[in-house]
C-alpha cells in the first residue's frame, strides 16, 4: 500500500508538471518598438516594451522593458546595440507568483534589400542573464526577418506587407544551479503576420507566432507598433 501511494504521488506530480502550460490556449503579446536616431549622428537609442499574456488578457506571462544605446558605422550597413532589459515573468494559471530577471545584451542588426521588394534583416544577439534564484547564464539568439510589400514596391506610407521571422535561441550554459540543468536548445519562434505602414515613422503589425521549447509549444497572437522617433 505504501508503494502504491508513492507511485500515485509520482504520477500526479508528473502530470501536474506537464500540464502547467495549456498548449491549446492561444496567448497574446502586445509590443511597442522604438528607434531614436540622434540628428546628424551615428548614435541613437532603441528598445521595446512588451506585455505578454498566457490567455490574451488576465494571466500575465511576462512584462519586458528593454532599451539600448546604438551605433551605426558609416557605410557599413550594420547597427550595433548595447542594452539592458528588465523582465518579470508570471506563472501560468491562477498563481500570482512572479520571478525577476536583469539582462544585458549586445546586438548586431544587418538589414538588406533583395530585388525590388524583399526586405531582409539579420539580428544576432548575445545575452548575459541574471535570473532570480538561478546561476549566471548566457544565451545566443539569431533572428531572420523578412518583410514583403504587397501593394507597393517599397515599405512606403499606406503599404501593406507580409511579415515573417524565425528566431533560434541557444543556451550558453546547461547548469543553472541547485543541480538543475537545461538543454543547449532553449526555444524557437516562427512568426507570420501582416503589417501596415502608416507613415515614414510608424508601422503596425498583427500576426501569429508559434513558440517551441523543450517542455512545451504554444501559439501567440502578436500586436506591435514600430516607431521611428
Amino acid at each position: 500500500m505504501k508503494y502504491t501511494y508513492l507511485v500515485f504521488v509520482l504520477i500526479f506530480s508528473l502530470n501536474s508538471s506537464f500540464s502547467q502550460v495549456d498548449e491549446s490556449q492561444t496567448g497574446a503579446w502586445y509590443m511597442y518598438f522604438y528607434n531614436l536616431q540622434f540628428n546628424e549622428s551615428q548614435w541613437g537609442i532603441q528598445g521595446d516594451f512588451q506585455y505578454r499574456d498566457w490567455q490574451g488578457l488576465g494571466d500575465m506571462e511576462q512584462l519586458l522593458l528593454r532599451s539600448g544605446l546604438t551605433y551605426s558605422p558609416k557605410n557599413a550597413g550594420v547597427m550595433f546595440t548595447l542594452g539592458y532589459g528588465n523582465i518579470t515573468t508570471g506563472q501560468f494559471g491562477e498563481s500570482d507568483d512572479t520571478s525577476g530577471e536583469s539582462r544585458i545584451y549586445q546586438e548586431a542588426l544587418i538589414p538588406q534589400k533583395l530585388g525590388n521588394r524583399f526586405y531582409v534583416t539579420h539580428r544576432f544577439r548575445y545575452e548575459q542573464r541574471f535570473v532570480e534564484n538561478q546561476d549566471f547564464r548566457t544565451r545566443y539568439r539569431y533572428n531572420l526577418f523578412l518583410n514583403v510589400p504587397l501593394n507597393a514596391k517599397e515599405l512606403s506610407p499606406k503599404a501593406i506587407y507580409l511579415a515573417l521571422y524565425n528566431e533560434l535561441f541557444i543556451n550558453g550554459q546547461t547548469d543553472i544551479g541547485d543541480g538543475r540543468e537545461v538543454e543547449i536548445f532553449d526555444r524557437n519562434r516562427t512568426y507570420l503576420g501582416f503589417g501596415y505602414v502608416l507613415n515614414s515613422k510608424i508601422r503596425f503589425q498583427f500576426g501569429w507566432m508559434n513558440q517551441k521549447t523543450n517542455a512545451w509549444g504554444k501559439g501567440q497572437l502578436q500586436f506591435s507598433m514600430h516607431h521611428k522617433i
